[in-house]
């Protein structure tokens, strides 16, 4: 299902941790992190997978990607 995520994702170096860390703004508190770039990729991946699975376990409504959002 990996290469069907279409959510935004954010990703940024965090001197203080020392990772790279990837938030998914349209999925609250989905975030992950990773040593190299494309690990905190795949991470993210794994943790958007989840995200929405625990999400239809509770019954809980799931976003629909907007693709690319505008920040100010």
């Amino acid at each position: 299902m990996a290469e069907d995520i279409k959510y935004e994702l954010v990703v940024y170096w965090s001197e203080d941790d020392s990772v790279y860390i990837v938030e998914v703004p349209e999925l609250p508190g989905c975030m992950a992190d990773g040593r190299t770039y494309k690990e905190a990729v795949r991470n993210a991946l794994i943790v958007i997978e989840e995200w929405i699975e625990t999400a239809r376990e509770l019954g809980r409504s799931i976003p629909t990607p907007k693709g690319r959002l505008i920040y100010a």
